[in-house]
């Protein structure tokens, strides 16, 4: 009986090390009391794992910030500006290359694979000088070996850890990473060894960039790596872990060729073609690791199918050679089922969050071995019954309404350079204009209100005429400021999904369902359970109430449908596409609520557009051309004069450039600053943007003030690339994550900023 877990949500089951980070960055508390709430979430997860009768319980997936920023501090790859000086990396070095400090920036975030975790991204170049500088694994796999607990320990394998990377700046963009591989094998072949000293017989290599497109070249990267390793491998058993999609056909043959490796793990519900690869031929004698629970959703497994499928598999592979897994880590779902006292019955018996998958997982091997729980698959087979025969999941009207939209790929009327005249007749705005991206500072006071509300413990009344002030507080400040065109803040927000989706027929909550998105920064998805529609009108009395705050234009803050659709828990009996498009129909209505009660700038926010782009380059035009469709969905009905924005942030985004013009919004605001302005490499490449675009002048993740000089610089480099006449000054993103004491320095100098350029422009040439 053979069971596996790719690996475990950090933060704990009610956010615990989300708070311990908080206080340590604040200077609220020590080093010692963040790693003593480190260690206690550790070792319950271990207990837990070992406790369901799991037998291959990974080690060194828990980290304080991200698993390939842990990877750069085992390497040693710490980039000049942090003034490392060797030795081993301690929580200054490391938080500043995440978050930045006063003195210098952080290093770039941006999407691990299509997921809405994020990841710190390696800056090397062909003189980074690497170097062990972190024991983590090795102390992590001993702590748990003196519990009585023999683990995994788990690395990010060293072609992905290259293949995730960027080029330093100032390096050339033709130097290739995979040339490094010769330089960290010995940093690896140093931690291996450590780990066999300290008594592992397995060890995990993460190697999830073998599911997407691949040259020869990298596929050879990979083979040449795992050769150099070889000899300091004997005598370990090694799994070779990937997940997120199908591996192809040229890489499943890499993968089953390795050197050296003993174990191959696959994602078997993203990748179900992968199956056919196995069928065709799997290396005798080797491991299995079937990820055939979800690791990425909170479904409950069909236990009777993934056992069918197993077995099937283990005809193949041969008895004993199959261990039952998750598709990937269990970092992508929430947490324990049992903290959601209030969830709805009916609903809850559907689901599966992580605690809940690892003994799913433990009971398909035990069925696999011949120890079946029936009781157990009888449960399950009910709560699967229950789910397709419930009347809540299925709203015919809403059906109808989304199958009449075949036939029509919902365009405005008028062109995006005519739309704009017609708004800057009613704006009146200066050039350069300045606006925010719609969150402001969500301080202690703000979320204890929105708590008590919730609870029923202040009145609506008293709920309201809070928010009100805040809002007003809000507006003064950015009037004071000088911003052109302002926000409300979203003071009644907790989360720019949740807000929408607690209004949404279809939508279910949970009280702890808190998943990692980066660092302390946690997520609360909904779970979209059926077919979706707005009752009434979401955010018209918040908006209306701000704008009637100000002569300036106010916009209305919404969700896209994409946005809403991949950071939420989606159903999985029909096609996403499908339910994308309900989600549309209703923001549609709520934008023309919007239009009616007097809003002339709304802003429809879609900053995981990029994120659910397929892995595989022959599945994105297929996801793109209904992801952009959706969008326009949204505000085909709006007149000329209405100005539609719309956000994006933390992806690479020049790749799919072309989608987002079609999008055809009025303005896009999007990141830039914190990628070395990465953004602007595609306008200087040829491709012209007709439409309001406001690259982001300076980085909000972290807590860095940036100066008046700099950021005028960013604009000059703006300006360089794009017409003075389309061109906004932002931040990167919201600010909710900010202190007012940050946010009012850094955007009086970015007023202050765009003010300065604007009388370098007015000057005769």
């Amino acid at each position: 009986m053979a069971s596996h877990i790719v690996g475990y949500p950090r933060m704990g089951p009610k956010r615990e090390l989300k708070f311990a980070l908080e206080s340590f960055w604040d200077g609220k508390s020590s080093a010692e009391e963040l790693q003593k709430v480190a260690a206690d979430l550790r070792v319950a997860i271990w207990k837990q794992m070992a406790d369901a009768g799991i037998k291959y319980i990974p080690s060194n997936t828990f980290s304080y910030y991200d698993q390939v920023l842990d990877t750069t501090t085992m390497l040693g790859a710490v980039p000049p500006r942090y003034n490392w000086n060797g030795g081993e990396i301690g929580f200054d070095i490391y938080f500043s290359m995440a978050r930045g400090n006063a003195v210098v920036p952080a290093m770039e975030m941006t999407k691990w694979f299509d997921t809405n975790y994020h990841y710190i991204v390696p800056e090397l170049g062909p003189d980074v000088k690497f170097s062990y500088a972190s024991h983590k694994a090795v102390n992590e796999y001993q702590e748990a070996k003196a519990l009585g607990i023999d683990t995994i320990p788990v690395l990010v394998g060293p072609v992905s850890f290259l293949l995730l990377s960027k080029t330093a700046k100032g390096v050339d963009r033709s130097f290739s990473l995979l040339s490094l591989i010769s330089k960290i094998i010995p940093v690896y072949k140093e931690v291996v060894a450590e780990l066999k000293a300290a008594g592992a017989t397995w060890i995990q290599f993460d190697e999830p960039t073998l599911v997407k497109d691949l040259d020869a070249h990298q596929l050879q990267a990979f083979t040449h790596a795992y050769a150099e390793l070889e000899s300091s491998l004997s005598g370990l058993n090694v799994l070779i872990e990937t997940y997120f999609a199908d591996v192809t056909a040229e890489a499943y043959r890499t993968l089953t060729s390795l050197k050296g490796v003993t174990a191959y793990g696959f994602d078997l519900v993203r990748g179900a073609k992968t199956r056919n690869l196995i069928k065709e031929g799997f290396p005798a004698g080797k491991f299995l690791f079937a990820g055939v629970v979800d690791g990425r959703n909170i479904w409950a497994n069909n236990l009777a199918s993934s056992l069918s499928s197993l077995q099937t598999i283990e005809d193949i592979v041969g008895k004993d050679r199959v261990v039952v897994s998750t598709s990937c880590s269990l970092l992508h779902t929430a947490v324990d089922l049992v903290n959601e006292t209030k969830l709805d019955q009916e609903i809850k018996s559907w689901l599966a969050f992580a605690a809940q998958k690892v003994v799913e997982v433990n009971a398909l091997a035990k069925a696999l071995s011949g120890q079946k729980d029936e009781a157990f698959f009888s449960a399950n087979a009910a709560a699967l019954a229950s789910r397709k025969s419930s009347p809540r999941v299925t709203n015919e009207a809403v059906q109808k309404a989304a199958a009449a939209l075949k036939g029509s790929d919902h365009r405005r009327a008028t062109n995006v350079s005519a739309r704009l005249d017609a708004q800057q007749k009613k704006l009146n705005l200066p050039i350069l204009p300045t606006t925010t991206i719609g969150s402001f500072p969500q301080h202690a006071d703000l979320r204890r209100i929105r708590r008590e509300f919730k609870a029923n413990k202040i009145s609506e009344e008293e709920y309201v005429k809070f928010i009100k002030e805040e809002i007003h507080k809000v507006v003064k400040l950015q009037e004071e400021l000088d911003i052109d065109v302002l926000v409300h803040g979203e003071p009644e927000r907790n989360d720019m999904v949740e807000y929408f989706g607690e209004q949404l027929s279809g939508f279910a909550f949970t009280a702890n369902g808190w998943v990692q998105s980066y660092g302390s920064r946690c997520v609360k998805p909904p779970i979209i359970y059926g077919d979706v529609s707005r009752p009434k009108a979401m955010t018209v009395f918040w908006s209306s109430m701000a704008q009637s705050m100000t002569k300036r234009p106010m916009k209305g803050m919404l969700t896209g449908p994409v946005t809403i659709l991949n950071w939420s828990f989606v159903r999985d009996d029909q096609p996403r596409h499908e339910t994308c498009y309900q989600i549309a129909l209703a923001i549609k209505d709520e934008v023309e609520d919007l239009e009616k009660a007097g809003v002339t700038v709304i802003q429809i926010d879609e900053a995981a557009l990029r994120e659910g782009l397929p892995l595989r380059k022959s599945e994105e035009a297929f996801y793109l051309n209904w992801a952009v469709h959706s969008f326009r969905i949204t505000n085909v009905g709006v007149k000329d004069s209405t100005q539609i924005h719309t956000h994006m942030c933390y992806s690479n985004f020049n790749d799919i450039i072309h989608s987002i013009i079609d999008m055809d919004a009025d303005v896009i605001t999007i990141e830039n600053s914190r990628s070395d302005e990465k953004l602007l490499s595609v306008f200087r490449e040829g491709v012209k943007y007709g439409a309001g675009i406001g690259p982001g002048v300076y980085d909000i993740h972290s807590p860095r003030i940036p100066p008046t000089e700099e950021i005028a610089d960013r604009i000059s480099k703006m300006l360089a690339v794009l017409e003075s006449h389309v061109l906004w000054v932002n931040p990167d993103c919201g600010l909710k994550t900010r202190k007012y004491t940050e946010v009012k320095p850094a955007l009086t100098n970015m007023v202050a900023a765009a003010k300065q350029i604007r009388t370098q422009l007015a000057k005769p040439t």
